[in-house]
């Protein structure tokens, strides 16, 4: 898979599913619901919906049509409209994973409305300390002095320049490294440990990792899926590389013959409150609806942390800026400074 191949959104998903599902369960045959649902999209996903399509046609089934397709479809998509036509159970499956979709489109719109306003102020001090060392430069050629207040030996346009690039190749550097990390699971694991080692910024993740687990193992379960593909399917919803790398020491324990209990504190992922519920369920046989009720309960903790997170970030950025001020006033001051002393000394 290439860098940047393209990939269903969950947006796209979430409609997809939704189209789909309720006509399948209207009644409406499965050829005329895609055609249905694919005359709702655009772009790459309506030519693969109508490939897809086509595969249908011909006799192909769902399930098989879409793991054509590789890597465009999520693994959890693709698992679970296999499971769908096995039991059955399509039209409910492709509700529940609409349900899902939807409520992740909705996640993300928040994290942006409240990281953005966080984003502005960083943008905005960058561009004022451009704008200040631009400032510099006019000074200095227009007294014939080298000034260079900052000490940073940015001066002028060229300066402003530099200071621009250095944060635009940042940001470019964060983004490809993020893309590369997160293209193999050696990459994710390390980069999502890394991340759940930082506070507030780990809580958060592990809360977001644990209410999709906790539905994915629920929708899974309920639609019949045998314990060693629903707990692949549930560690790989998740998008955590800390999850999916213990997938299969989690299978391989329950396979040995420990208790999903003791296979899930061993991967030392979840926190004892999840631990505490997944044992006493166990024991009544009622996991899979435990872990739908823990589902909700995981996310609200996760939108809480994701409150916290953006907070924190608003007054780093606010401190960093202040800092900022506080250190070219205090070099004006020397500056000026300097210069007094200069001339007392020439007189």
């Amino acid at each position: 898979m290439s860098l940047f191949s393209a990939a269903a959104s969950q947006k796209q998903l979430a409609l997809f599913c939704r189209s789909l599902g309720t006509s399948l369960e209207s009644g409406i045959d499965v050829v005329r619901a895609i055609q249905s649902a694919s005359r709702r999209t655009s772009g790459s996903f309506r030519v693969i919906l109508d490939d897809i399509l086509n595969q249908v046609k011909s006799g192909t089934d769902i399930a098989t049509a879409v793991e054509s397709h590789g890597d465009y479809f999520p693994d959890l998509f693709s698992d679970m409209i296999q499971v769908g036509e096995q039991t059955g159970s399509l039209p409910e499956v492709l509700r529940a994973l609409a349900v899902h979709y939807e409520n992740s489109v909705r996640l993300r719109k928040n994290f942006v409305s409240q990281i953005t306003p966080s984003m502005i102020q960083l943008v905005i001090a960058i561009v004022v300390v451009a704008g200040l060392i631009t400032i510099l430069g006019w000074i200095a050629e227009s007294s014939g002095m080298q000034l260079d207040i900052l000490g940073w030996g940015l001066v002028g346009v060229s300066g402003a320049l530099k200071w621009l690039s250095f944060w635009a190749m940042g940001a470019v550097a964060v983004f490809l490294t993020y893309q590369i990390l997160n293209r193999s699971l050696g990459g994710k694991k390390s980069m999502h440990r890394t991340l759940m080692r930082i506070p507030v910024v780990g809580r958060c993740m592990q809360d977001f990792a644990i209410a999709r687990f906790s539905w994915a193992f629920h929708l899974t379960q309920n639609a019949g899926m045998p314990i060693d593909p629903s707990l692949d399917s549930s560690m790989r919803a998740t998008s955590n590389g800390a999850f999916i790398s213990s997938t299969d020491q989690v299978i391989r324990d329950i396979n040995n013959g420990e208790s999903l209990t003791t296979a899930l504190d061993a991967a030392q992922l979840f926190p004892e409150d999840f631990i505490q519920t997944v044992d006493v369920a166990e024991t009544a046989g009622t996991v899979p609806e435990a872990l739908n009720r823990l589902s909700p309960h995981f996310e609200e903790n996760a939108k809480r942390s994701l409150q916290s997170l953006t907070e924190a970030v608003g007054w780093a950025i606010w401190t960093m800026v202040a800092a900022f001020i506080i250190f070219v006033i205090f070099r004006v001051v020397l500056w000026y400074v300097g210069l007094i002393n200069d001339a007392l000394q020439m007189s």
